[in-house]
């Protein structure tokens, strides 16, 4: 084989994997932003534990010890 047609398959071979890698992980992405859910952060004032509850809940109750707390803001 000619040092040419070594170099020119080297660089497709090369450009191949780069451009699975990059499809890989953009499908990767795309899975893990999909299952992103968008429940509310809650802190209980008494115990510290901090939980999940629905969107679309307004006050919530600790699950280990029953006070009703309001979301948690960042």
């Amino acid at each position: 084989m000619y040092p040419e047609t070594l170099l020119a398959l080297y660089i497709v071979g090369v450009l191949a994997l780069l451009a699975w890698v990059t499809c890989r992980s953009e499908w990767r992405r795309r899975r893990v932003e999909r299952e992103v859910s968008e429940d509310r952060v809650f802190r209980c004032g008494d115990c510290g534990l901090v939980y999940t509850d629905d969107a679309v809940v307004d006050r919530s109750r600790c699950p280990q010890c029953g006070r009703t707390n309001g979301p948690f803001e960042f």
